[in-house]
């Protein structure tokens, strides 16, 4: 049995290492036209037969001479990179943020990613950045170089301007709508895959740095880290451990408790939702939610809507700031804690067909015992969808998902609301903003959200590969639209209240927006 077992995982082993060298080699290949132009065709067939409001921002004649010209433009063979440098802006052309051409990028076994890691951290990841005014700089230093100081400008990497790399790589992905302020936050924060998409991941770089009007070049190498097996190599077996008393017990269970109700980030080491008060006593509250996702939301709300209750809250601050979004029905409860009466959340949510629904968020994806699961399920599943799927006077096909009208919770928060949000306040946090502030509930902060108000196409998000260039494409197949609406198409939610980070504010970690809240509420 023992040799079967490790002659099973051999073969494993070896079949990965097949496949992932495969993959790699084909990035280095050149594509045929023809097989270029089919890759084309299957892109826009599989937009037009999932997406449910392709037309949105864009005319369909536009888009059909998009498509067209860019065959036309396709008149000698392409390696992978190149084609997706091509295409991606293409798609990008929709406006539709949820909808995006992946780069290719190379692959690693576990052993070989096992083996990086025990490298240490690379020399992006030894720094974060902030782009500022066409200008890529410093924000933080984990380097060993600490001549290198907060605020420095990166003027190059290996030769390579960061402004050259992501104004060519902010063609490649889009906003909801005319939106900017998401290009503007996420810039920076995608840098890094910016430069590994383009150049592949190194042991070493040189930084051309500038501070001031001194300029440099520093050469950063990766940054060894103590692994567990030597952090706790010098503790000897024989010595005995202290028993943990019942307290300590207590304390680690309650913090498993929280880990699970708040969700736990390992990565940021932080939770994704917080609730803390400010001042000396409960009477404002911060409610930071940096995703909704991870975590027993419900159990989360309901602890924190009774403290606040209990406390006798009087304003609640609700932080959206970088939440890319996540569960809509987590936003939903949330919701129904901040409405001051009964309400419906959102519309009817469009979809091009029952079988674009069937096909692209039930079928696509999973592994063969899934896909045998999913085949036994096949009639209750398909039930369900002729059940909600229902086509209106205009012809179009809805999915009926959070319209039903919901009543406001028991513990319902009836003081002042206030709202934060920036240009990654998206998808579902946009959602939320959204009925928040069509229902005057609350008063915005920051800068406008990047998502828009009028909603979103997203849902299932199946990821197709394309046949030949074996590039992905990640496809919104319902469009989702909160109950509130604005007549200005294609923009997020506006502040209240527009402010605009300095890079002094970012570099010493002020947070004028919390600032002006604070005051407005003395006021």
């Amino acid at each position: 049995m023992r040799k079967l077992i490790l002659l099973f995982f051999s073969i494993l082993f070896f079949t990965q290492c097949t496949s992932v060298k495969k993959k790699n080699e084909l990035l280095q290949e050149f594509i045929p036209i023809d097989k270029l132009h089919s890759d084309v065709d299957f892109t826009y067939r599989k937009l037009q037969q999932l997406h449910p409001n392709l037309y949105e921002y864009i005319d369909k004649v536009v888009l059909d001479h998009k498509f067209d010209s860019l065959k036309n433009t396709i008149n000698t063979p392409l390696k992978p990179l190149d084609f997706y440098k091509k295409l991606s802006p293409i798609v990008a052309a929709v406006k539709q943020g949820h909808s995006v051409v992946y780069g290719p990028t190379t692959l690693f076994t576990k052993r070989e990613t096992k083996a990086i890691l025990k490298r240490g951290i690379g020399p992006l990841s030894q720094f974060e950045f902030s782009y500022l005014n066409d200008k890529l700089y410093v924000i933080k230093n984990k380097s060993t170089t600490r001549s290198i100081q907060p605020g420095t400008e990166v003027i190059g990497i290996n030769h390579i301007k960061p402004i050259d790399l992501i104004t060519e790589y902010n063609n490649f992905y889009t906003s909801d709508g005319y939106n900017t302020t998401l290009k503007k936050l996420q810039s920076s924060k995608r840098f890094n895959t910016f430069f590994t998409i383009e150049n592949g991941i190194h042991d070493s770089l040189e930084y051309q740095f500038q501070y001031k009007d001194s300029l440099k070049k520093i050469t950063i190498s990766r940054l060894k880290t103590v692994t567990p097996e030597k952090k706790f190599a010098s503790i000897t077996p024989s010595k005995k451990q202290p028993k943990i008393t019942a307290v300590e017990r207590k304390a680690l269970k309650a913090l498993k408790k929280k880990k699970k109700t708040n969700g736990y980030n390992k990565e940021s080491e932080d939770y994704n939702r917080n609730l803390d008060f400010i001042g000396k006593d409960s009477t404002i509250a911060l409610l930071k939610i940096r995703t909704f996702t991870n975590g027993n939301y419900k159990r989360f709300y309901k602890q924190s809507f009774e403290a606040l209750k209990k406390y006798q809250t009087k304003t609640l601050i609700i932080d959206l700031r970088d939440n890319g979004g996540g569960r809509l029905s987590e936003v939903a409860y949330l919701y129904s804690y901040l409405s001051d009466s009964s309400f419906v959340f959102l519309q009817k949510s469009e979809v091009v067909s029952r079988g674009s629904l069937f096909k692209g968020a039930y079928w696509h994806g999973g592994s063969l015992p899934i896909k045998v699961l999913k085949v036994l399920l096949t009639p209750i599943v398909y039930s369900y969808i002729l059940a909600t799927v229902h086509k209106n006077k205009n012809g179009k096909n809805y999915y009926a998902t959070e319209t039903s009208k919901h009543k406001a919770s028991k513990n319902v928060f009836k003081g002042k609301i206030y709202v934060i949000t920036n240009g990654g306040s998206f998808s579902a946090a946009s959602i939320l903003s959204s009925n928040l502030k069509g229902s005057k509930r609350a008063t915005f902060v920051g800068t406008e959200t990047g998502g828009s108000y009028n909603g979103t196409v997203a849902g299932f998000m199946p990821i197709y590969q394309l046949p030949n260039s074996h590039l992905k494409i990640r496809i919104g197949i319902m469009d989702m639209k909160p109950y509130f609406s604005t007549p200005i198409k294609g923009h997020g939610i506006y502040p209240d209240k527009e402010i605009n980070l300095k890079l002094n504010e970012i570099l010493t970690e002020k947070d004028p927006e919390l600032d002006w809240i604070l005051q407005d509420i003395k006021k």
